[in-house]
């Protein structure tokens, strides 16, 4: 029986390869550019409108600011996104921080080349009254005292 083996071909015994693949949803993508667009001062991605915001559907909602196709074949992934920006700002200038952000983020979480990133300024947003402004600062910083206190009690 051992000799049957002998005259047997390998090529039958041998697995075929293995074929890897993956898929990522459309809102793990808009996720990472939300997460990125964070990190940009002075601009805001468009919202639905002011109910949603009072409703705290601001995340959600932004989302559908953020359009993604992905290309299976290519590997690669294409973002057009809208966004407002504040008076002020030079508009060149953050369009190209808004895409490197977009293309460095996206390139290191997923693995996929970024085809476009089409950026839609749709709006100009005023800027806030100084007195506005000091109060919102007001309100951070004792957000801050709220949250390092927490911090402290945290270990026990």
């Amino acid at each position: 029986m051992n000799d049957n083996f002998k005259e047997m071909d390998t090529k039958e015994i041998q697995l075929p390869e293995t074929t890897f693949s993956r898929d990522i949803e459309t809102k793990v993508f808009q996720s990472i550019v939300f997460k990125a667009l964070n990190k940009i001062e002075g601009i805001h991605l468009v919202s639905k409108g002011l109910i949603d915001s009072l409703l705290g559907r601001d995340a959600q909602e932004s989302f559908s600011a953020i359009h993604i196709e992905q290309d299976q074949k290519q590997h690669s992934v294409s973002v057009k996104l809208e966004v407002n920006i504040k008076f002020g700002i030079a508009i060149p200038e953050k369009s190209d921080e808004i895409q490197s952000k977009i293309i460095e983020d996206i390139s290191k979480y997923t693995g996929l080349h970024v085809s476009s990133v089409h950026v839609i300024f749709k709006n100009l947003l005023a800027e806030m009254p100084k007195a506005e402004a000091e109060e919102d600062d007001e309100e951070e910083d004792e957000l801050e005292t709220v949250v390092s206190n927490e911090e402290e009690y945290e270990g026990f």
